[in-house]
């Protein structure tokens, strides 16, 4: 925060490169651009006061092994990668973790064959140390959970994210790099010649306009703005697809004197038809249990409570042809999470399924998150991380991450290569 600049401050600064979005993402790649250009300069715009207060604030704190991602996949190759890079850097600047490990359980016969090739997905990923197991062993390994066949993934680990998009931010600005908190963007567009001195205005042609009316100018933009990366692509002339629709998940959490059921992350076998991975136990670093998350349409991009609601957010999902598509094909499926969000005995009776002793005193109500899911006009969700610019004058100038849904915080080092390989060769810096 001491490199923070007052509004009167910020109103006439240049940069080199400007990153919108102080999330694990937009941190990350803004310490890894100055690391490579310790001779430009770098700031990091925030609309909000605190840094990772979006969904690097609010995820399940999972590093992910790689596993479910489909093999030749940015995210397969990236979350491989970024867990690898997450330990070294947790290591390396005594960030604390834990390396629980996870079990993928079978609980129905007709489960084992999705696990088995899961198993073989994880293989083709190369995902370190993976391997089935049975009913004795998954007891073994977690002794409430019951299941015929697990798939044990001994790397998955558990971490704060906030506490590694902090020291991201650290790193940065330990490097020369200015973060800008309170600066939401509302506007971007190409200086006139004249406007701050002709020599400037040649140097750092694009006006980056806060809502405050507090501009910088820079050469280059990079986004990566989460759950406004549709609209922060429309302000700048590029294409709104794909589209970010919100959907929030609410977690349960394991009254503290329950805790003891849980050792590390215990996970369902996911479905192929269904969109979400469904229910899982998560431990986390200070000692409590999540539990979740269902998913639900948030009727706010960034509510977090049941009745969170924004008119244009609404209006936005809704009228939008891509999210219908994707209800109708899903009906069943929304209507049932739905059902559990407002019963808690629904939620239970899915933990159950794996840890029968768990009942409805054992748990309480927990926080919540929203994902910023990308979907195209198909109603397809968009399942891979996007990256992408545009055309015209700002177009040119403009990378934007417009789709990095979990596992993005895994990783988190990964994607700041690509972006920072990306942003050399677009921007040949």
């Amino acid at each position: 925060a001491a490199a923070a600049l007052a509004g009167e401050a910020a109103a006439a600064a240049t940069f080199d490169v400007a990153v919108v979005g102080a999330g694990i993402v937009g941190l990350g790649a803004a310490r890894q651009l100055v690391l490579r250009h310790p001779a430009l300069s770098f700031a990091v715009l925030e609309k909000e006061r605190q840094l990772a207060h979006h969904q690097s604030g609010h995820n399940s704190g999972v590093i992910h092994s790689g596993i479910y991602y489909t093999p030749g996949s940015l995210k397969a190759k990236l979350c491989v990668q970024g867990a690898a890079l997450c330990y070294e850097y947790c290591d390396q600047k005594g960030i604390p973790y834990k390396q629980c490990g996870k079990l993928i359980v079978a609980v129905e016969q007709d489960e084992i064959p999705r696990l088995k090739a899961l198993y073989e997905r994880g293989l083709q990923n190369n995902v370190r140390g993976l391997k089935l197991i049975g009913a004795k062993e998954i007891q073994a390994k977690e002794p409430f959970c019951r299941g015929l066949m697990a798939l044990d993934s001994p790397y998955t680990g558990i971490v704060d994210y906030r506490q590694v998009a902090q020291s991201y931010a650290e790193d940065f600005q330990e490097a020369g790099g200015t973060i800008l908190t309170d600066f939401e963007v509302t506007d971007m567009e190409m200086a006139k010649e004249s406007s701050s001195g002709s020599e400037d205005g040649l140097k750092y042609p694009v006006i980056v306009r806060s809502s405050k009316g507090e501009e910088i100018y820079c050469r280059h933009i990079v986004t990566c703005a989460g759950l406004y990366s549709d609209r922060l692509s429309e302000i700048s002339g590029c294409s709104p697809e794909p589209r970010i629709v919100p959907f929030r998940g609410d977690y349960l959490v394991l009254k503290p004197e329950k805790c003891y059921m849980v050792k590390g992350n215990i996970y369902p076998v996911p479905n192929p038809r269904f969109p979400f991975l469904g229910f899982h136990f998560t431990p986390r670093m200070d000692g409590s249990v999540w539990l979740g998350p269902n998913a639900v349409l948030a009727f706010k991009r960034e509510g977090y409570k049941l009745f969170d609601f924004s008119a244009t957010d609404f209006l936005d999902a809704v009228l939008y042809s891509g999210l219908w598509k994707l209800v109708l094909r899903n009906l069943s499926y929304g209507l049932n999470e739905m059902y559990r969000a407002c019963f808690l005995s629904a939620q239970v009776k899915e933990l159950q399924k794996f840890i029968p002793e768990v009942t409805v005193n054992d748990v309480l109500r927990g926080p919540s998150g929203v994902r910023a899911q990308a979907l195209d006009s198909d109603g397809n969700l968009v399942d891979d991380f996007v990256f992408d610019g545009g055309t015209g004058d700002i177009g040119s100038r403009i990378l934007h991450v417009r789709n990095a849904p979990s596992p993005a915080a895994t990783s988190s080092l990964a994607i700041a290569e690509m972006i920072a390989d990306e942003v050399k060769r677009r921007f040949e810096l």
